[in-house]
């Protein structure tokens, strides 16, 4: 029988998505936000989807849909932590412990102590490891029982078309074999047809008159206009390169194509994301691209996956 995971942030699917291909039988996804609730059923009709808010969730409430879990999987939203956001708490403890979003990363640590795992992987920025936030999820883990490790991966390395640096906090140490060479913007963007050609998610995305006047003299490596974050400037509607690696890919920043004046489309966006093309997304032009720039990417998401099946798979493998 497959490994049992559930996702408890599931978003739009890219960490369930990596784990199936991993090998794992995804039972379960819990995600708030209706239209990624659609795209994750609609892409994992042999799990349950619930549409529900993680706080109004109980251990016990998952295990009624699908019994006992291997793995708990998810990513709790990094508003509350990242330096994208220039409204973020001035001190770190409060992002985690007075920030609403931020509190949610304590609800996933609560569902991880009723739900006993053998092994839990958290995905979010590096920025929550910032100002003893790393120290107080030590503790906060520790207290339900289980050691933590904390993982920094780059999925540029384990075969994703963009660049995100992210922290992933488990019970095992996670250490994938690296890629071995970079994918580029014109490896992965190949082979897709036109624009509006029937594409699943690959239709025009329009943009206001002035922004497209300007787009053609936007050069490869450059933006049209940068906003600031919380420490830095942070660039938008940023001509790709096709010889590179694309930068992050976020769900409010859009990307010009390389060879052609105009926007990428959310296919194009998800294919930097390492997204199959089977892998079909709902709601709004911007609901969709919000799905593939929050997902964890899946070729790191797969690296994962098949570290923790490893871990699995081990002899003395048990729950805490």
């Amino acid at each position: 029988m497959r490994p049992r995971v559930v996702d408890l942030f599931a978003g739009g699917g890219g960490f369930s998505e990596g784990f199936r291909e991993a090998g794992f039988d995804v039972l379960l996804g819990l995600e708030a936000d209706w239209s990624a609730a659609r795209t994750f059923s609609s892409n994992f009709p042999n799990a349950v989807t619930l549409p529900r808010d993680v706080r109004e969730i109980s251990g016990r409430d998952v295990a009624r849909y699908v019994g006992d879990v291997d793995v708990v999987i998810g990513g709790p939203p990094c508003e509350a932590f990242t330096t994208a956001n220039p409204n973020r708490m001035r001190e770190p403890l409060d992002r985690l412990y007075v920030d609403e979003l931020g509190q949610l990363t304590l609800n996933f640590i609560r569902l991880v102590g009723e739900l006993r795992p053998v092994v839990f992987v958290m995905e979010n920025v590096a920025a929550i490891m910032e100002g003893g936030l790393e120290s107080a999820l030590r503790r906060e883990f520790e207290r339900i029982g289980y050691p933590v490790f904390f993982n920094v991966l780059h999925a540029e390395d384990f075969g994703t078309p963009s660049v995100r640096r992210r922290v992933f906090i488990s019970n095992i140490r996670i250490n994938p074999p690296r890629h071995g060479r970079m994918i580029t913007v014109g490896e992965a963007l190949e082979g897709l047809p036109p624009p509006d050609s029937g594409f699943p998610n690959h239709e025009t995305v329009t943009v206001s008159s002035s922004k497209m006047r300007r787009i053609p003299g936007v050069p490869s490596g450059s933006s049209l206009y940068k906003f600031r974050g919380a420490k830095h400037l942070h660039s938008n509607f940023v001509r790709l390169s096709i010889n590179k690696v694309a930068p992050t890919v976020m769900g409010s920043v859009r990307f010009i194509h390389p060879l052609e004046d105009r926007v990428l489309t959310v296919r194009e966006q998800a294919r930097l994301m390492g997204f199959p093309d089977s892998h079909v997304f709902h709601g709004s032009k911007d609901e969709q691209f919000n799905q593939v720039g929050e997902a964890v990417p899946v070729p790191l998401a797969k690296a994962i996956g098949t570290e923790v099946m490893k871990a699995l798979m081990e002899e003395g493998a048990r729950k805490p």
